[in-house]
C-alpha cells in the first residue's frame, strides 16, 4: 500500500531553510528556481541573518602578514571551543599586493578591506564569496592658495587615515567613510614647508560613488579593536588638550543624517595619558577596554554603554606577559597578544588562559595582527564571485594549526 504523500507548507519550508548556514543555502540554489529566487528576497536574507544573530553564530578572522612572502592574508578560526580555535584555511588577498589592508566592519556580514597606501578598497561577503572593488574617488583636489605665501601650492601627497564601514537604514545603503589628508607644498622652494588640508570622503554602495562631507572639529586617532560600527553609528577615539592635560573624547558619525558629534570618555578612565582606551563592539553595544600604559602584569576593565550610561562589565586581573587585547569572540572569550607575539584566549567564566599555538610569531608585522568577527549573511553587494586575481583560499594541510 502506497503511503500518502505529505508536503510541508511552503512558508514552513522557508522558515526551516532560513536557519541553515549560507554554505548549505548556496548549494540548495540548484534544487529549484523557487528556492533560488526566495533566497534572494530581502525578507529571507533578513530572516537568515537574524537567526545567526540570535544564535550568536560568530565567525572569527585573524588579519595577518606572511613572514616569508610579506603578503597579507586572513586566517578563519573554528568557532568551537573543543577545537581550540584552530586555523582550517588561509585566505590570501593578491588584490592588495604587498600591503596588509585594514578590515572594517562587519556590518550585516559584510567587511570592507582598505589599503590606505594605494587607495584600494573592496567590500567583501566572506560567506557568499562576493567581492566588489570600490571605484577611485572622483572628488576634486584643486591647488591650495596660501595667504601666508601669497601663491598657489602644489598637491604633493594624499594620505588616508581612519575609516569606518556601516549601514544607513534610512536609505537602505551601505557606506564607507574615510578621513583624507592632503599635503601641499610650494614647488618652487627647495625645502618647502608643508601645508595640510583635511577632507572626509563618503562612499555609497547604492550609487557606487564618492562624495565629500564637512570635516569635523576633531581628528580621529587611536586604534579600534575590530569593529567601530554599532546600529548606524561609527565611533573613533579622539582627544583635546595638551600633554598631561589630555581630555579623551569619542567622535561619532551617524550614517543616516551624515553628521558628526562628540561624546566624552567617562571619568572611569582616570588620567588619560596613563591608560590605553581601546574602543570595540561588545554584544552589540559600544564598549571600551581600559588598561594601564605602564605595567608588568596587565589587568583589563571592560566598560559598555547603553543609552549613554557606561557600566563596568568585568575586570580581568593580572595576566602576566600579555601585551595587547585583540577583541572578543563567542561567549565573552577575550583574545590577547602576548610578549612573544602569540595569540592567547582568556575564558572569563573559568578565568582560564590558553595559548592557541597559531604560530603568529612567524608573521611579518606581528604587532599589526588584528581580530575580526562577522555573522554569515546572504546580503548582495553587486560584485563578482571570488577569483584568484583577488582572493585565494588555501586549506591547511591538516586539522592542526600548522600551515
Amino acid at each position: 500500500m502506497q503511503r500518502p504523500r505529505f508536503e510541508l507548507p511552503e512558508a514552513l519550508v522557508m522558515e526551516i531553510l532560513s536557519m541553515l548556514p549560507v554554505k548549505s543555502l548556496t548549494r540548495f540554489n540548484c534544487v529549484c528556481k523557487y528556492w533560488c529566487s526566495s533566497f534572494q528576497t530581502p525578507h529571507f536574507i533578513s530572516k537568515n541573518y537574524h537567526n545567526n544573530l540570535e544564535n550568536n553564530n560568530l565567525n572569527l578572522l585573524l588579519s595577518r602578514c606572511d613572514g616569508n612572502t610579506f603578503q597579507p592574508y586572513l586566517s578563519p578560526l573554528s568557532n568551537e571551543k573543543d577545537q581550540n580555535y584552530i586555523v582550517k584555511q588561509n585566505i590570501h588577498l593578491p588584490f592588495f599586493e604587498d600591503d596588509s589592508p585594514s578590515v572594517y566592519g562587519a556590518c550585516h556580514g559584510l567587511l570592507c578591506l582598505f589599503d590606505s597606501s594605494k587607495d584600494k578598497a573592496a567590500i567583501w561577503n566572506p560567506s557568499t564569496r562576493e567581492f566588489k572593488i570600490l571605484p577611485p574617488s572622483s572628488i576634486q583636489r584643486p591647488p591650495y592658495f596660501s595667504p601666508f605665501e601669497e601663491t598657489y601650492l602644489t598637491l604633493d601627497d594624499v594620505s588616508f587615515n581612519d575609516a569606518a564601514f556601516g549601514f544607513d537604514s534610512k536609505t537602505d545603503d551601505y557606506k564607507f567613510i574615510r578621513f583624507v589628508t592632503l599635503t601641499f607644498v610650494n614647488s618652487e622652494e627647495e625645502y618647502a614647508h608643508p601645508h595640510f588640508i583635511y577632507q572626509v570622503e563618503l562612499y555609497s554602495l547604492r550609487s557606487n560613488s564618492w562624495k565629500e562631507i564637512p570635516y569635523p572639529d576633531y581628528n580621529p586617532n587611536g586604534k579600534t579593536l575590530g569593529n567601530n560600527y554599532v546600529d548606524g553609528i561609527c565611533y573613533w577615539k579622539t582627544e583635546t588638550g595638551a600633554y598631561l592635560d589630555f581630555r579623551g573624547l569619542i567622535l561619532s558619525f551617524d550614517m543616516r543624517n551624515e553628521k558628526f558629534s562628540v561624546l566624552p570618555i567617562p571619568e572611569f578612565v582616570g588620567s588619560f595619558p596613563e591608560y590605553y582606551v581601546d574602543l570595540l563592539v561588545f554584544n552589540g553595544s559600544l564598549g571600551a577596554i581600559v588598561y594601564p600604559l605602564q605595567r608588568i602584569d596587565t589587568s583589563f576593565d571592560l566598560w559598555v554603554t547603553s543609552e549613554g550610561v557606561w557600566t563596568k562589565q568585568f575586570n580581568i586581573k593580572s595576566i602576566p606577559g600579555v601585551v595587547h587585547p585583540l577583541g572578543f569572540g563567542k561567549n565573552g572569550d577575550l583574545f590577547l597578544r602576548d610578549a612573544n607575539d602569540e595569540v592567547l584566549v582568556f575564558d572569563a567564566s573559568t578565568q582560564e588562559l590558553k595559548e592557541l599555538e597559531i604560530n603568529t610569531y612567524l608573521d611579518h608585522h606581528r604587532f599589526a595582527i588584528s581580530l575580526h568577527t562577522y555573522l554569515e549573511s546572504l546580503v548582495h553587494i553587486n560584485g563578482i564571485q571570488e577569483v584568484e586575481k583577488y582572493v585565494i583560499r588555501q586549506p591547511t594541510r591538516n586539522a592542526s594549526n600548522e600551515y
